[in-house]
């Protein structure tokens, strides 16, 4: 039996406190709108500080972060629970973000600048920002997804799908690209 979003659940079905990923699976797949409200609660607001970090934009992060939620209900029938569930949601999310970064190159775009400028009144967050622009796609989501959202590698390889040593290597790649682009003089 399928329940339509919206529907109450069947007599006696109820969400636990604390579910677990198969749990909230299994209410989002009955149409539970509380489990997806659960979900969003639980995520939402790291998805959209990783979205910003990717887009730069709020209006951007945030259509992001609703895509994912909309492509994650349609596909939630053939989620298989070989990943944590909160893995193959952000790998959703960085897709949706892609085809953001696609569709702006599509439409020309004028790309923001990854030079640093060298004016000395530049603020750190700044340089910072500038200089997270200039590094290695890769590198950059695996620092953001590490030091700024505060996930573990394991979660950064789950997502990225690659070994989580390579998560650490890029994570130290981009740190050392970082330093030397913050302190070496420019030339």
């Amino acid at each position: 039996m399928t329940w339509e979003i919206g529907l109450p659940l069947p007599f006696g079905a109820t969400l636990p406190d604390n579910p677990t990923d198969a749990e909230l699976v299994e209410s989002c797949k009955r149409g539970d709108v509380r489990a997806f409200e659960r979900v969003y609660d639980m995520h939402a607001a790291r998805m959209k500080s990783l979205a910003f970090h990717l887009l730069a934009s709020r209006g951007d992060a945030e259509d992001a972060v609703q895509e994912t939620f909309l492509k994650m209900h349609r596909a939630l029938g053939a989620f298989e629970e070989n990943s944590a569930l909160s893995t193959w949601i952000y790998r959703i999310l960085i897709n949706c973000c892609y085809d953001t970064m696609r569709k702006r190159q599509r439409l020309a775009e004028k790309p923001i600048s990854a030079e640093i400028p060298t004016d000395s009144s530049l603020t750190l967050k700044m340089a910072l920002e500038r200089a997270l622009l200039a590094l290695n796609e890769r590198h950059r989501l695996v620092f953001l997804m590490f030091e700024v959202e505060g996930l573990k590698h394991s979660e950064i390889a789950g997502v990225l799908e690659v070994p989580e040593g390579t998560s650490r290597a890029w994570l130290f790649e981009a740190k050392r690209a970082l330093k030397r682009m913050l302190t070496e003089p420019r030339r």
